[in-house]
């Protein structure tokens, strides 16, 4: 990791030096919205649209900064700190009144602080967070507890069904990310305080269904007592599911998640997926351009919002349905 930071810091070095005045320039949007003849622009920097997770995000802040006034730019990086160094370069040369940014990791994130900052340009972070630098506020969940919760709800679970000498396994997003220590920190203090051990952590690197896939078989094969998988992810459940049924341990082994599919509705009510703790990325979108909005606007702000976590079982999905519909999985209709 401090081998990454220092080439991103001498690829910063070396465009401040070349290019010096493309962060210099002055950014008239960000004066009150004051030319009658402009229409204020935001971007938004995020890690990869394709997860859905981030297209969820992608959706409120289009519809909050519509309502609000604002043009939206977004620059997915594909998960690529390389490519997100560029997007953010390209963002402040369109002289956008504030950026939203949900970074490839919390390191990476200091960077594009840094070069918004020399472009006076206002930031609100949405999720990830970042490891220092200035910004306006930083929009996230609960993360520690909503794992926390959801990490009961299973150990609830294992208990009813007399599992308690079993092992939990965990394919994790990289503990790089502030989110991540913060979701696998929650889950095992659940654990810990139920008495179950865990069963190894895989972090996941591509997102890909092999690697999901390829993470829960190892889980399974490594961990003779292994009674369930907790994904800190959603997209790719179908790869965990199918390592289970390909192992013969269907109803060996259970499965939960952190954030949610829209076949979620069907398949926690079914039995397939035990729980998941849903972020609510549509709300944590709209929040961040509101906020981001009324800082620009001269009003107070909160450094940091914290939007809980919904740990959602068989127990409370149908009561809790409206709100996954329209915070969690963005369904307006």
């Amino acid at each position: 990791m401090k081998r990454f930071s220092h080439l991103f810091s001498a690829f910063l070095t070396i465009f401040l030096f070349i290019n010096p005045l493309n962060l210099a320039q002055a950014n008239p949007a960000a004066e009150g919205h004051s030319e009658s003849n402009h229409t204020p622009k935001l971007a938004y920097l995020v890690s990869d649209i394709h997860i859905p997770f981030w297209e969820i995000m992608s959706r409120g802040i289009q519809e909050q900064a519509h309502t609000l006034g604002y043009q939206l730019e977004i620059y997915s990086a594909h998960n690529e700190a390389k490519r997100e160094l560029k997007n953010t370069i390209q963002a402040i040369k369109q002289n956008v009144s504030g950026i939203i940014v949900s970074p490839t990791n919390s390191s990476a994130c200091v960077t594009i602080l840094e070069l918004a900052r020399k472009a006076g340009i206002p930031v609100v972070i949405s999720d990830i967070g970042t490891e220092s630098g200035d910004y306006v506020s930083y929009i996230s969940s609960d993360n520690f507890q909503g794992a926390y919760q959801i990490g009961q709800v299973l150990t609830e679970k294992m208990q009813a069904l007399g599992w308690q000498n079993g092992s939990v396994g965990i394919i994790a997003i990289p503990q790089a990310r502030e989110n991540g220590k913060n979701r696998t920190a929650g889950f095992l203090k659940a654990l810990e305080e139920a008495g179950i051990k865990g069963g190894g952590l895989k972090q996941q690197i591509t997102f890909s269904y092999q690697e999901t896939y390829d993470y829960s078989s190892e889980l399974i094969n490594q961990t003779p007592n292994l009674k369930a998988i907790w994904l800190q992810g959603s997209n790719r459940y179908q790869g965990a599911l199918d390592a289970i049924r390909d192992s013969g341990k269907e109803n060996e082994i259970l499965l939960l998640t952190f954030d949610a599919e829209p076949e979620f509705l069907e398949l926690i009510p079914q039995g397939v997926l035990i729980a998941s703790a849903m972020q609510q990325p549509f709300l944590m979108g709209s929040t961040a351009v509101s906020v981001l909005d009324n800082f620009l606007h001269g009003k107070k702000v909160e450094k940091e919002i914290k939007l809980s976590v919904l740990p959602i079982s068989m127990a409370n999905i149908k009561k809790m349905q409206p709100t996954i519909k329209r915070n969690v999985l963005g369904i307006l209709k």
